[in-house]
């Protein structure tokens, strides 16, 4: 595998003027020639010569995440435009290639164009190949709303969404708010992509894989091609409903580990966090009418223990200042960036109560946040519950999954 990957880098760098060298640890930026690629010491194989075709992509949202994949994609040689709502990071970025407010030290792909703060003109989204939405999930309902009518029906772009969350008040997963807002033709082809994947890591090209799925898995194929590169595997699938709870439900578990972590608790702990984190998250999703394969894979299981166990997790971040005793609030103003699994317990609460599935980590975490309850009466209440079955899935599944894709046009 490592010489596959050294291989396919060194073709890569003879092509680019912006190289990526792989080492022993990671892909790291480069501005030495080709030459430097003799240090990593791989035998080089044979790779394709014809390189995938080239995309114009429009990313929308500036973030941490979204930049990182744009600069992914633009250090695959992909024409990528970024919207940002703020006139000064417009300039900013297009003048230093730099982000000024995530990943700060990293020099961005000379690929990348920064456009902005107005949103993007219909004679602009026209000439994408691609519309990849960075955003958080509860302004992605607002922000289809003022780009739908700029879509060329007629030769639509491939529509990628890589956000985590369910939405407050309507519990609607972001597939739904695509069909709510444009269409349900529109929605059947848009595709997601999730899994373990920290933004800094990617931009340093550590080895990364994830989940890519759509209801049209010709789609999901197509997103993968974009994003495919030797440090960046795709795995496609056609579960967009698991993969969609898969990566919303751990960020509610990331703020229980980190807060068994912030009280002082260790390994046995944050091991039976996860695993039951697991078990809730397969279940809930089960009984939705995902299926429960879903979370063995890179969305679910991977992207859990990903977030579960790492201080660069923000989610994970809240939580364990809570376990320090620190107020929400003030966690919250000084965090820097969303936290996507305070608002999706919210929403998640909802859904668990709807369908009457047993899920004591998620309920416990929503009356931490938003009940007032007493951390340590609660996980007294967690810890002296009486002995249950260790696996098991609902009897009664998919009745919100079947609502959804009756709205899809896709009755099964």
């Amino acid at each position: 595998m490592l010489r596959y990957i050294a291989a396919r880098r060194n073709n890569i760098v003879k092509s680019r003027p912006a190289s990526v060298v792989f080492c022993s640890h990671h892909f790291l930026r480069s501005t030495h020639s080709t030459a430097s690629l003799s240090a990593a010491k791989f035998t080089m194989l044979s790779v394709p010569s014809t390189p995938p075709p080239k995309s114009k992509i429009l990313v929308f949202g500036a973030g941490n995440f979204g930049s990182c994949l744009a600069d992914h994609l633009g250090n695959s040689d992909h024409e990528v435009s970024m919207w940002s709502r703020e006139a000064r990071f417009v300039e900013y970025f297009n003048k230093t290639h730099r982000n000024p407010d995530y990943l700060k030290d990293h020099e961005f792909s000379t690929n990348i164009r920064v456009v902005g703060p107005e949103i993007p003109s219909k004679e602009m989204m026209k000439q994408m190949d691609v519309l990849l939405f960075a955003i958080p999930t509860q302004a992605v309902r607002e922000t289809l709303i003022k780009l739908q009518h700029s879509f060329d029906r007629a030769n639509l772009p491939l529509m990628i969404f890589v956000n985590k969350g369910i939405e407050s008040g309507t519990q609607a997963l972001t597939l739904e708010i695509i069909a709510d807002t444009c269409g349900s033709e529109i929605a059947r082809a848009a595709t997601f992509i999730s899994g373990p994947s920290f933004a800094k890591e990617i931009v340093c090209r550590q080895p990364t894989s994830v989940s890519v799925a759509s209801l049209t898995e010709s789609q999901a194929r197509k997103a993968s091609e974009i994003f495919h590169e030797p440090w960046f595997r795709c795995y496609t699938g056609s579960d967009p409903i698991g993969l969609e709870l898969a990566g919303a439900l751990k960020n509610v578990y990331a703020i229980a580990t980190g807060l068994a972590d912030g009280l002082g608790f260790e390994n046995n702990t944050r091991a039976g966090l996860i695993t039951r984190g697991l078990a809730e998250m397969t279940r809930i999703g089960t009984a939705y009418g995902a299926s429960p394969l879903t979370f063995l894979g890179l969305a679910g299981v991977g992207d859990l223990f990903l977030t579960c166990s790492s201080p660069t997790s923000r989610n994970y971040t809240v939580g364990y200042r809570l376990g320090k005793g620190e107020p929400l609030e003030d966690i919250i103003k000084t965090l820097g960036s969303v936290a996507e699994g305070v608002t999706t317990v919210k929403g998640l609460k909802k859904i668990i109560d709807e369908m009457q599935v047993s899920a004591p980590l998620a309920n416990g975490i929503y009356s931490l946040l938003y009940e007032g309850k007493d951390l340590h009466e609660g996980i007294q209440e967690l810890m002296c519950r009486p002995p249950s079955r260790e696996l098991d899935l609902p009897e009664k599944a998919g009745e919100p999954a079947k609502r959804l894709m009756h709205k899809l046009g896709l009755d099964v």
